[in-house]
């Protein structure tokens, strides 16, 4: 009745042996092209961003000011890490962000440098109501040029210090 092996599974109608180990040439093909692997872009982003996040920690002397910038958006938070409270935070998405004209010497800036620089002065007048005047700095991954300079360079005219 029962036997201590199980009996072999019967073969295909075309008696083809199941070779389930062997790898399909298809999969050799389409490797890194599925679903749920990142593009290297992403991967470089996620490796800077670690490496700039071992050496930046925000203390409620000091906390850090984080940014995140979106294709359309730009996002900056001042954070307590020793806590992990948001101190302060501020966005391109909110409805009153003001961009402040250019002097009349100075070449243009675009929308999107204007509103980063707006972010970046609500956002160092919304931590100054809140008692802090020393930050520092974390670009999260990003190169420190266009919206994420102009978003610090608005948090200082605002009066942040770093």
């Amino acid at each position: 009745m029962f036997s201590a092996r199980p009996e072999k599974p019967e073969q295909n109608s075309r008696d083809e042996p199941d070779n389930h180990d062997e790898p399909d040439s298809r999969d050799e093909i389409d490797r890194g092209k599925r679903m749920g692997t990142m593009n290297s872009k992403k991967q470089a982003w996620i490796k800077r961003k670690k490496r700039i996040r071992k050496s930046v920690l925000g203390t409620s002397e000091r906390p850090r000011l984080s940014v995140f910038r979106s294709a359309v958006h730009i996002y900056a938070q001042v954070i307590d890490d020793t806590r992990g409270h948001t101190i302060a935070s501020a966005s391109s998405m909110e409805k009153n962000v003001e961009i402040q004209p250019t002097p009349e010497g100075e070449k243009a800036l675009s929308n999107k440098i204007g509103i980063a620089d707006a972010v970046g002065r609500m956002l160092g007048k919304r931590a100054s109501e809140k008692g802090v005047k020393q930050i520092v700095f974390d670009r999260n991954g990003f190169l420190y040029h266009g919206r994420v300079k102009a978003l610090s360079e608005g948090a200082r005219k605002a009066g942040l210090d770093f």
